[in-house]
C-alpha cells in the first residue's frame, strides 16, 4: 500500500504537469472545481490533519519516532503516511 500511495498520487501529478506545460497553475483551483471534488479534497484534508494531531498526541503522551511519518505527509501525502504508519505499529498493541 505504501508503494501505491506513492505511486498513484505522483502519477497523477505529473500527468498534470504535463498537460500543463510543467506548471503549477491552476492545481489549487482545481481542488474546488465542483462539488464533488471539493467533498473529496476536504475529505481527504481532515483525515491527514487528523491523523498529524493523532501523531502529534502520540509524541506528547510517549516520545516515538514520528519524524518520518511527518516527512511522509507532507511530502507525499496521507496516502503514504498511514499504511507506513499502521504496517510499523501492527504488531506493537
Amino acid at each position: 500500500m505504501c508503494f501505491l500511495g506513492i505511486l498513484l498520487p505522483y502519477y497523477n501529478l505529473i500527468n498534470f504537469l504535463k498537460g500543463n506545460n510543467w506548471s503549477m497553475t491552476g492545481f489549487f483551483d482545481l481542488l474546488y472545481a465542483n462539488s464533488a471534488v471539493s467533498m473529496i479534497s476536504m475529505d481527504l484534508a481532515v483525515a491527514a490533519t487528523s491523523f498529524l494531531i493523532f501523531l502529534i498526541y502520540k509524541f506528547k503522551k510517549m516520545p516515538v519516532k514520528i519524524i518520518r511519518y511527518l516527512i511522509c505527509l507532507f511530502l507525499v501525502g496521507f496516502s503514504l503516511a498511514l499504511p507506513l504508519y499502521l504496517y510499523d505499529h501492527h504488531n506493537k498493541s
